[in-house]
């Protein structure tokens, strides 16, 4: 616990302007970012007498080791460096939203050549326009479907696509109406994009312009007796009103606006969001939170303003934006969510009438969200405190281990020898901290110098990081980051290694143990705990025990073992698998252009080997169910200009073709 008088900056350092702090622990990681109009009126809050601060903001000063700040020139530009710090640093003292689920949207590839309309879940990406959230991706499906009738835009794959386009023939969706059929040219490029945007202008609420054309439309097909035309325009008039049926109306004057509510409580908080669409619902999504931070009602409003518009831009802004408080800088942020819409943005508490009982119908919502989410933590919480107290009472350590960290080891017969680091913390797997690890001083089984191998890189890096002498090499030198995170020396961004952790989990017995111990004495590391879960009896092994510590089978500590193994054990399987495939996918038959896997598939279970096609001629090749003249000659060419040692894979099992027609796993 460090004192927070020993890095207080001196009296005069930090400036009265607007600006953007952060606090870093003794590992240089960032803790927490803020921002205040005086940087020097907020800094003297956190160094006041510890008794005096709140709980949570007392235990993130006594963590902290330092604090810096960048100035700006604004409020609003101290907002967006804020968000961007915490996006970047990810600090865990900063109150962070955390979706109750994936919510799925309805997308349209505008960036594509043909726009295409799907459901899409996570990350948003550029170029494609989204509406929703959905509760269910039926609800989108279903809508979709009744649209299509109106907007025949394309719905199907990449591949379906390219299939269609080099057959000649549509799928069904193209006979049926449902689809204008691009891939066979029914459509100009230009034509299917009007289409596409006619679709998100429905969606995205003016539908009253468009249903009044189609009516005047068909009223005159009918005056001119175009009786097939005009009833056709009916059933799109009348598919169109059912899917806007599908949302209530809920604001009568046609608003666009997202509304925000909350539900906390001193140690958590929910936060449900209504989006509003054309005076209808067009989604709804909630988070949960834990209060790391003291803020109150305003500031957790704030934040997921933040969360909520960050990355968004142009129509997904609203023009109205209704909360239950209004933050601290409600005209910065305000200004901030103008700046990102490209048009000004309204951001006020509903006093009266409709939005404000629409308001008590979102926060009764979040209410619910809350009292669920308290009731499933409830016992996940005590479950997880319990088995970190076990596995620390039965390796006899000081402290429960927060943070875990397990290593396996995989190959196949001594080939394609990898490694797995799998992180958790509080009992939970932190996924962004996953790393994989290429094996490459030696091939062989051989887990216990793999192990060693793999432990000693690991913490090289550490105290590499630790004693800020170390250089990074680059990205490919072994060690392959599963989140993206970069290394960097001085600005804060998450490093690969730079965390320690209380414990080591090996997969294996007393010999994995013993090298991943005497790797760690190798570096001089002397404050982390090694132990190891042998799968056959799940015995854990201490270093230098000749007798395992048995735990109860119905013992918390000894599941969360299991599971920290087992997904150390499965990610370390994917990567090996993976490694593999590349390495074995290559086969002569892939020169062949337009043959697909089915027919290659067919090729090798006719003929046995890649040997014995090889030496069939093509009148032998073109007994082939599928296979022409033309083929025929295509493939006796491709094999004939492949090397001879080329190893086939037989697709429909994953097994590697010998020349003999045998197969070896």
């Amino acid at each position: 616990m460090a004192d927070p008088s020993s890095y207080r900056p001196k009296p005069g350092q930090i400036p009265d302007s607007p600006g953007v702090y952060k606090f870093r622990d003794e590992h240089r990681r960032v803790i927490y970012v803020g921002k205040a109009k005086s940087l020097r009126q907020r800094l003297a809050n956190y160094f006041q007498p510890l008794t005096s601060l709140h709980p949570r903001t007392a235990t993130m000063v006594t963590t902290a080791a330092s604090v810096e700040w960048t100035v700006v020139s604004t409020e609003v530009e101290a907002l967006q460096l804020e968000y961007s710090w915490i996006k970047e640093f990810d600090p865990r003292f900063n109150v962070k939203y955390r979706d109750d689920k994936s919510y799925p949207y309805l997308a349209v590839t505008m960036d594509e050549e043909f726009p295409r309309v799907q459901v899409m879940r996570g990350h948003k990406k550029k170029g494609v326009r989204y509406f929703g959230p959905y509760a269910h991706a039926w609800a989108i499906r279903e809508t979709v479907d009744l649209m299509l009738r109106v907007f025949p835009v394309r719905t199907c794959s990449a591949g379906v696509f390219r299939n269609a386009a080099s057959a000649g023939r549509p799928c069904l969706l193209g006979y049926i109406g449902k689809c204008s059929a691009p891939c066979v040219g029914r459509v100009a490029p230009e034509e299917h994009r009007e289409l596409a945007e006619d679709f998100c202008d429905f969606m995205a609420g003016r539908t009253g312009t468009y249903i009044r054309r189609l009516e005047k439309q068909m009223a005159i097909a009918a005056e001119d007796m175009e009786y097939e035309k005009a009833a056709r325009l009916r059933d799109d008039i009348g598919a169109l009103r059912r899917a806007m049926e599908k949302n209530a109306v809920v604001l009568a004057d046609a608003t666009d606006a997202d509304l925000i509510a909350l539900a906390e409580d001193e140690l958590e908080a929910a936060v449900q969001i209504f989006h509003v669409r054309g005076g209808r619902v067009r989604g709804q999504r909630g988070w949960v939170t834990d209060k790391v931070e003291a803020v109150d009602t305003a500031g957790l409003v704030e934040h997921a303003l933040q969360q909520l518009y960050g990355e968004e831009s142009g129509e997904a802004v609203p023009k109205e934006v209704l909360v239950p408080a209004l933050p601290e800088d409600a005209e910065a942020v305000s200004a901030w969510l103008s700046g990102r819409r490209g048009s000004l943005v309204s951001l006020r508490v509903p006093q009266r009438g409709d939005k404000k009982d629409l308001m008590a119908t979102v926060a009764r919502n979040a209410q619910q969200a809350l009292v669920l989410h308290k009731t499933k933590r409830a016992a996940d919480l005590t479950t997880r405190s319990r088995a970190l107290e076990e596995i620390a009472e039965a390796l006899d350590l000081d402290s429960a281990p927060l943070r875990i960290e397990c290593f396996d080891i995989s190959h196949l017969q001594g080939e394609d020898v990898v490694a797995s680091m799998v992180v958790f913390e509080d009992g939970l797997p932190r996924k962004s901290e996953y790393r994989r690890f290429q094996i490459k001083g030696f091939e062989g089984q051989d887990d216990v110098r793999s192990m060693h191998e793999v432990i000693t890189r690991r913490f090289k890096r550490y105290l590499a990081e630790k004693d800020r002498t170390g250089e990074w090499g680059p990205a490919g030198d072994g060690e392959v980051p599963v989140g993206g995170e970069v290394p960097a020396e001085d600005d804060g961004r998450p490093r690969r290694f730079a965390y320690p952790p209380q414990l080591v989990v090996v997969d294996g017995g007393q010999p994995q143990v013993a090298a991943a111990r005497r790797a760690l004495d190798e570096l001089g590391i002397d404050d982390v705990a090694v132990c190891g879960l042998a799968k056959r009896l799940e015995e854990v092994w201490l270093p230098g025990d000749d007798d395992p510590v048995v735990l109860p089978r119905s013992s918390e500590g000894l599941y969360l073992l299991q599971r920290v193994r087992d997904t150390a054990h499965d990610f370390a399987i994917r990567y090996q698998r993976s490694k593999r495939t590349k390495r074995l996918r290559s086969s002569p038959l892939d020169a062949v252009p337009g043959l697909g896997e089915s027919r290659k598939q067919a090729l090798i279970k006719h003929f046995g080997s890649v040997k014995r096609l090889k030496q069939a001629t093509i009148e032998q090749i073109c007994e082939v169910p599928g296979f022409g003249r033309k083929t025929a000659e295509a493939v006796a060419v491709a094999l004939a200009q492949a090397a001879p040692a080329a190893p086939a894979v037989n697709t429909a099992t994953g097994e590697i073709m010998e020349d003999d027609g045998g197969t070896t796993a």
